[in-house]
Formats: C-alpha cells, structure tokens, sequence
C-alpha cells in the first residue's frame, strides 16, 4: 500500500497539471470504488467545478474544488493517479476517470479495486479520526510520549494504527524501529525517555528519505508518470530477511504481527 511519501510523492507530481483544470464528466465502471455517491449522482455535483488545491491527509490525496467540495481519494493498496491525454488508451484497470476542460483526464487505476473515492463538504467526515501527522510542525517528542502514554500495545501494529500516527505503513514502520533500535514486539508503555527521543527521530529520518527518493517501487507504486521511486534501494531490513544487517552483519529476521510481516534485526533491536 503506498505510504505517506509514496502519496506525497504522488501530490506533488499532480498539482501542476490540476490546479486550475474544470471537471468536465466522470465515469466509472467499478461502482463500489464510488464511497459517498452514485456516478449520476457525482457527477451532477462535480461537474464545472474547478481543482483548486491538491494536498495530502496521512495515505489520502485530499483535493479542494471550487465549488467547496472536497474530492478525497484512497489508493489503498495497489492505487495509481496520474493525469493523460484524453486520447491515450485507457489501461484495463482504469475504473475511475475524470475528464477535464484541456482534453486530459485524471485517471485512477486500482487493480485489486480496493481504492476509493470521496466527494464532502466536511473533509473532516472521512479524516476526522486520523492521528497527527509526523511530518508536521506539530507534531514532537512530547506529543510522541504523550501518544504512548498508558499503551500496552507492540511497538509495529501501534506504528501502523492510523489513529495513532497518520501515514506510517509497513515499510516506514519497519525501517524507523530498525533506526530507533526498538524491537517490534516492545511495549509501547515500557519505552524510555531515549528510546522515544530516538523513535521520533527515525519516524522523521525515514519518512524525510521516502520522500526525497519519491516513494519504495517494491510492489505495485509507480509515480504518476509511470518511473519507478528509489525507497527500496535505501531500506535496511524491510524485505531483507537473511541478509546481513548493515551494522551488525546479524541475519535480518522476520516475524508476523496482525498478519503483517515484520523484519528486524535481533542484535540491534532487542
């Protein structure tokens, strides 16, 4: 599933070709991917409005609409946006189109059909319930602590709680516990006062590098233009399992948490 840097990534390319753009017509031919409306009915409300901002919310790309509006998109886990010509053939997982006024279209291309699409006037009615944002000015140490204050949860399903931390998925997870040398399996309330120092530090050092590299191509993610990001070539155990860690040589291992795999290192995470 694309990650705070991979949906970063994927704003950053898309405001140049959007803001400004009119919607001209949408459609569809995946309804379940529509969360909020029907295709008549959203197009009757989108259509003539104008993209006037496009910003991300934790793994949501959020855009403004003239009309006052907001179109918020999830790619879940195999989701790709980009914007083309009208005339370029559409690929076969292409559900979900928006034509606008310049003979482009954004198109939303979801293979496994888990993405979706939002159109609010309360952006708050799908994010409300997100946790900071780690990239944030606000967000610090203290909030941090205060955060894993009284949890007794493992460290890695905690990262990935999006009502904990917004953005954080199993890559960055896995990667900033490695930099925090924190095991996975560590109580969130038996960290100290270091060790969450070093854990706000990590969240910040991995997630800054995600999106310097523009986003991990080790699935699916490809940037809207289709070239690949450079994350997976700077991991340090996500996916290395028996590889020799960097800074130790210990065999990288790997673990199940909730259903999803975990690698670490058992000598600097322990």
């Amino acid at each position: 599933m694309p990650e705070l840097p991979e949906v970063e990534t994927t704003v950053r390319a898309l405001r140049e070709p959007l803001i400004g753009r009119r919607i001209t017509a949408v459609s569809n031919n995946w309804l379940r991917q529509l969360a909020t409306h029907d295709l008549d009915a959203l197009n009757w409300q989108i259509r003539d409005q104008r993209f006037e901002a496009v910003n991300r919310r934790a793994k949501y790309l959020v855009f403004s609409l003239s009309g006052g509006d907001t179109l918020i998109i999830h790619l879940k886990m195999s989701g790709h946006l980009a914007v083309v010509d009208a005339n370029q053939p559409r690929h076969k997982h292409v559900h979900t189109t928006f034509s606008l006024d310049n003979g482009t279209e954004l198109r939303f291309r979801n293979m496994r059909k888990f993405g979706r699409v939002y159109l609010v006037a309360d952006p708050e009615s799908v994010l409300g319930g997100l946790g900071p944002e780690p990239l944030d000015d606000t967000f610090s140490p203290d909030v941090l602590r205060e955060r894993l204050n009284g949890r007794s949860r493992a460290m890695k399903p905690l990262l990935l709680d999006q009502h904990f931390i917004a953005g954080v998925g199993n890559i960055y997870a896995d990667e900033a516990l490695f930099y925090a040398k924190i095991h996975p399996r560590r109580k969130a309330n038996s960290l100290t006062e270091n060790e969450i120092e070093a854990l706000y530090a990590a969240i910040q050092k991995v997630l800054v590098m995600g999106i310097e590299r523009e986003g991990a191509s080790i699935d699916l993610y490809t940037k809207p233009d289709g070239t690949r990001g450079d994350m997976q070539n700077a991991v340090t155990v996500f996916r290395r399992t028996g590889l020799p860690c960097y800074q130790c040589q210990t065999p990288v291992e790997r673990i199940v948490m909730n259903s999803r795999s975990t690698h670490f290192c058992p000598t600097c995470q322990k």
